[in-house]
């Protein structure tokens, strides 16, 4: 796969695309964790200027990674106003490991910078060692939790200033 070849497109959290790929990360998550993402997701969440949800294609069309952001402010623990919230990075297996996750992590991240959101934080968990390692070759640190599973010990939070681009 010629990573320079996919096409990341803004699609809406309801497209079809978005919905399958959503159902792979989440039957990803019953493997890994023994449930689905419980997190509170408004699909209007993540239509501009507040968010934003992406599926990158390959060049016959199919559907191979989804990545989306939020807007979210200093009202709950952890957060701050200017804040935006990665959420439902996912890679199908068949692309793992050519970088794609990594590109779609700057597409985002440049998206969040156009919005003049100032930082990106997100969740992920002990049992995503592929994410980890993502995120911290990305320059995203340790950040105080927030969210639904700010008390779960296999939660694990991140953030990484955008400002200075």
């Amino acid at each position: 796969m010629d990573i320079s070849a996919i096409d990341i497109r803004a699609v809406g959290y309801r497209h079809p695309d978005a919905q399958r790929l959503i159902g792979e990360v989440q039957q990803e998550y019953v493997v890994r964790y023994g449930d689905m993402d419980t997190t509170p997701v408004d699909p209007g969440e993540f239509e501009p200027p507040q968010g934003l949800f992406v599926v990158a294609y390959d060049q016959h069309g199919t559907a191979l990674a989804t990545g989306a952001w939020r807007a979210r402010e200093g009202t709950e623990p952890g957060l701050a106003d200017g804040d935006a919230e990665l959420k439902r990075m996912y890679t199908v297996p068949s692309a793992r490991g050519r970088g794609l996750a990594r590109r779609m992590l700057r597409h985002l991240e440049a998206e969040v910078r156009r919005a003049g959101r100032r930082r990106m934080v997100l969740e992920t968990g002990t049992e995503q060692p592929e994410a980890l390692a993502l995120y911290a070759s990305e320059g995203y640190l340790p950040t105080e939790r927030f969210g639904v599973y700010r008390d779960d010990e296999q939660c694990i939070c991140l953030a990484k200033p955008l400002a200075d681009g």
